[in-house]
């Protein structure tokens, strides 16, 4: 369960006199096992999430009645859906989805499949993500289709909310309901659904649907009706303080950072705003610098002005006026003056202690924002210390980490570079009980990725990214959990040569790459990749054949891999091999290497 979750309880409450107030819309009618579709546009910025779900009102029961299906998009991430169920005495099983486009940038059409054998979630028609373990079973009571917008009080989970980015908006555009009849239906996973009604919000239907009027602890506003709005055939839930409500927006839009890379000033702003503002050359000034070119990006929210002569090691500061926002009320910037935050520069290689503090020459932690050069996005600090590491003279770094992390980011420069990520699990005692992905820079760089299968317990291991091109100027990685909640307890980034090519982090044929060291001592790294998912064995022999150790056995995804051997063998030759069987690939590779005691 994820240790944040851990503290919600969610009851409803008596209306009280929040400092916000946001809005929820709820089925008057429960519903046992379906598919429950929207489609909708989320809410953008940190410290409040927008969602659709569904949920049991609790009876007599309490806590032991809790059934919950969510998909909950938190506003702070531009890459990512949460999806939730929520079974008996709130046990949490959440996974987050790393999605390639922003979900507050347009609509997209999301979906839960709930039947006895499983809860599977679909984003634009396709499945990205099915749970079937033994909590699908206590998933049996009736429950209403929600959406709300909230602010939670819980920063490690959503951030931390920006007063002047209010209002928050989400949009949807429409939601239905299929119910579950295996074998007859037409609708869902084997037509195994029947459509039941399609709701498009031309009206509030007062038949289907109710406003809620509460709140519970850990939410920072109360729903009210007023911020539930439907309009130009939409619904719109809205978050704002208690004096600005509905769609009322009275503020202007603002800076929220400019930042220089290359030839280009990237400008935020904390809302749409109108391309004749943005791209009006008389509206941004730059002391001393030439701005060449303004232009409006497709998100309304972001500008980017070329320019010529500025000096990465500079200090310069940028003044705009004039900007309006794209309300109704035309709301307009009168004046702001900014620092343009400059690219980092980093000592090479970059190494950063994910979850603890700054250590010889390893960065400390700390949280992303549009303020620092590299950071963690979610989860919390863990700490294993005085623990013994087996497999690295740097038992520190891994004796801390960030759990229940989403994302991790770092400012680059446009480059090539080698990513390691390094891992321990000090935690669980069994493979199968810690599974995560993790997409890196819009590519799988691992998926059900098990540390403890991988390298057992308390052992360094290294998850490699070779030839990663940095483009944009930041690296990204997202981390999707399985089951149970992702971790990490460090980051190294190499700088390739120039001229290096770049290559696809899932690889087009299997590979089994010479072990490094070679000759070795101790211990040394075996890395291998597929392009399909497969069952593989990698395991070490001796020259005769024999079984000296197994590595690795079982089903893994496309990605790159790697596992540390710790060779408690006498010196001589011995033979690595990995064993292959897939959907398109079978076969056995085999390597040499050497122990030198």
């Amino acid at each position: 369960m994820t240790k944040w979750m851990a503290s919600i309880l969610i009851l409803p409450v008596m209306l009280t006199a929040k400092d916000f107030k946001g809005a929820e819309l709820r089925t008057k009618l429960a519903y046992t096992y379906g598919r429950f579709e929207v489609n909708y546009q989320s809410s953008r910025g940190a410290g409040q999430t927008s969602t659709f779900f569904t949920y049991h009102e609790l009876g007599s029961g309490g806590l032991h009645e809790w059934n919950e299906l969510d998909i909950e998009i938190l506003g702070r991430y531009e890459n990512d859906v949460q999806f939730n169920s929520i079974t008996p005495d709130q046990v949490n099983h959440v996974c987050h989805q790393w999605v390639a486009s922003d979900p507050s940038a347009g609509f997209h059409t999301y979906a839960i499949e709930w039947t006895p054998e499983y809860v599977a979630w679909f984003i634009d028609n396709i499945e990205v993500r099915r749970q079937t373990g033994e909590h699908i079973a206590t998933l049996t009571r009736d429950q209403k289709i929600m959406m709300n917008i909230w602010p939670p009080a819980y920063s490690d989970w959503v951030g931390d909310l920006d007063l002047r980015m209010l209002p928050f908006r989400a949009y949807y555009d429409w939601v239905s309901y299929a119910s579950y009849t295996p074998g007859s239906g037409n609708v869902g996973t084997g037509d195994n659904f029947t459509h039941q009604w399609r709701d498009d919000f031309d009206t509030w239907d007062t038949n289907r649907w109710a406003k809620a009027t509460h709140t519970w602890n850990g939410n920072n506003c109360d729903f009210i009706h007023e911020n539930c709005v439907f309009q130009d055939g939409k619904m719109i839930l809205c978050l704002t303080d208690n004096s600005h409500i509905g769609l009322t927006d009275n503020r202007p839009p603002f800076i929220r950072w400019a930042r220089f890379l290359a030839d280009t000033v990237t400008v935020s702003f904390s809302e749409k705003v109108t391309a004749a503002s943005a791209e009006n050359p008389a509206n941004f000034r730059i002391t001393g610098i030439t701005i060449e070119t303004i232009q409006l990006q497709p998100d309304q929210r972001t500008v980017k002005l070329k320019v010529s002569g500025m000096n990465p090691g500079g200090s310069y500061n940028l003044a705009v006026l004039g900007i309006k926002d794209a309300s109704p009320e035309s709301n307009t910037l009168l004046g702001q003056s900014i620092a343009i935050q400059m690219p980092p520069q980093w000592v090479y290689p970059l190494r950063i202690n994910v979850g603890g503090a700054a250590w010889n020459d390893w960065l400390g932690d700390q949280d992303w924002d549009y303020n620092t050069d590299y950071g963690h996005a979610g989860g919390g600090n863990g700490s294993f210390p005085g623990q013994p590491i087996d497999g690295t003279v740097n038992d520190l770094i891994y004796q801390t980490e960030q759990w229940g992390i989403v994302g991790y980011h770092v400012r680059l420069p446009v480059g090539c570079y080698t990513i390691r990520l390094l891992f321990a699990e000090n935690y669980f005692n069994a493979s199968g009980m810690r599974i995560f992905d993790i997409n890196l820079e819009n590519h799988y760089l691992a998926r059900n990725l098990d540390i403890y299968a991988a390298a057992g317990s308390h052992t360094a291991h290294e998850v490699v990214a070779e030839n990663v091109m940095i483009s944009d100027g930041v690296l990204d990685i997202h981390f999707g959990a399985v089951t149970e909640n992702c971790f990490l307890n460090g980051i190294t980034i190499e700088q390739v040569a120039a001229g290096s090519q770049s290559s696809r982090i899932i690889p087009r044929s299997p590979q089994l790459l010479q072990n490094f060291p070679n000759p070795f001592n101790a211990a040394t790294r075996i890395r291998y990749a597929l392009p399909e998912t497969a069952r593989i064995i990698l395991s070490v022999h001796d020259l005769q054949g024999a079984l000296v150790a197994e590595l690795v056995n079982g089903r893994y995804d496309a990605g790159r891999y790697e596992v540390q051997w710790n060779a408690a063998v006498p010196s001589g030759v011995y033979l690595y091999r990995i064993q292959i069987v897939g959907n398109q690939i079978t076969g056995v590779t085999t390597r040499k290497m050497m122990v030198l005691k």
